[in-house]
């Protein structure tokens, strides 16, 4: 089967691009300017019409986890398969942060990614880790080095791969677990999981399986309220988010259907940042979707690649993307979730 990165194609090179400001009329649905594409008029309600895209980092194998520190005013962000995580600064530029971000090669057989995904800062200020190698989520002490081992194992079975990682305000956490680690996916023979699934872990180390029916979940989201759990699905053949009710009985809905936006485009749906309004910045084909509460698409933030995660941070209207071999920024008119 193809999988996220087997669909990417050489991306575009770009320092700073720009986009020139335009008339009411452009607004209108279809309109494009250089790496902005409107399709609908509130797009704007979110992004400046003469906003810049600028690029941070570059040289990455696949950029992924960007997680922004509050504290230290720095973001952390990971190379897949580079198997290193770094951190940038502004004014300092990208520093080597981790290596390995997962386990060194001397433990990595059988891995095609042994290195660490999907970042977060807890809500206690350490760096949670989603940790291909160690096949689990750990906790990292920023200051000390200290790693610490959250979860790795469901009902006596190794995870795949943990791939990306929410937290609710009372701790509990939300994390999604891809074979994309491991070589041969599914077929490896390093995979114990019958399922690829989407976990819980409550504040007391509970860990209950959510969902068990998703064939590639992979990113994950909040909404405001922390009542829906966003899950997105990197399937080629049915690339979409779902949405569940933490309130209810769980049971998954297409929230939005991402097929009509991979058309030509490369890219799947991936990471998620959801802004205090309820709108969705969703990584995926050809750079970032704009999502509106209800599903609908109002356009898209082109990277010229596909791309992987996004997050917010700096004053909380900071968009980071990772978009494959690229570290990227560009300004809001949203806020984000937690982002200060």
């Amino acid at each position: 089967m193809l999988t996220r990165r087997t669909m990417l194609v050489a991306s575009t090179a770009l320092a700073v691009i720009g986009c020139s400001g335009r008339g009411a009329d452009d607004a209108a649905a279809g309109a494009k300017s250089d790496f902005l594409e409107v399709l609908d008029p509130a797009f704007f309600d979110l992004v400046a019409r003469d906003v810049q895209l600028e690029q941070l980092g570059d040289g990455y194998q696949w950029s992924e986890g960007p997680a922004w520190d509050t504290k230290r005013s720095q973001l952390y962000f990971t190379d897949v398969p580079g198997n290193v995580a770094y951190v940038w600064k502004e004014g300092e530029g990208v520093k080597t942060f981790l290596d390995p971000s997962g386990v060194g090669s001397d433990n990595a057989a059988g891995f095609r990614e042994a290195g660490a995904n999907g970042l977060l800062i807890g809500r206690n200020g350490k760096l949670l880790v989603c940790n291909h190698g160690r096949r689990a989520v750990e906790e990292l002490d920023i200051d000390s080095g200290e790693r610490t081992v959250l979860v790795d194992r469901f009902e006596g079975k190794a995870f795949n791969s943990p791939n990306d990682i929410i937290e609710k305000s009372d701790g509990t956490l939300f994390f999604t677990d891809p074979p994309y680690g491991l070589e041969g996916l599914n077929e490896s023979p390093l995979k114990e999981m019958a399922v690829n699934g989407v976990y819980r872990r409550d504040p007391d180390g509970t860990v209950a399986r959510i969902v068990d029916d998703m064939t590639f979940p992979n990113g994950a989201a909040l909404s405001p309220d922390e009542r829906y759990l966003y899950v997105a699905q990197s399937d080629p053949d049915a690339p979409l988010v779902e949405r569940f009710d933490l309130n209810g009985d769980m049971k998954g809905e297409v929230w939005f259907d991402v097929a009509p936006y991979t058309k030509g485009t490369p890219g799947l749906p991936d990471g998620m940042a959801v802004a205090t309004s309820g709108h969705m910045f969703l990584a995926g084909p050809g750079g970032v979707l704009l999502v509106d509460p209800s599903g609908k698409c109002l356009g898209r933030i082109g990277t010229g690649s596909a791309t992987a995660n996004c997050t917010f941070g700096g004053d909380g209207s900071t968009l980071f993307i990772t978009a494959q071999d690229r570290l990227l920024r560009i300004s809001t008119k949203a806020t984000g979730v937690g982002a200060f």
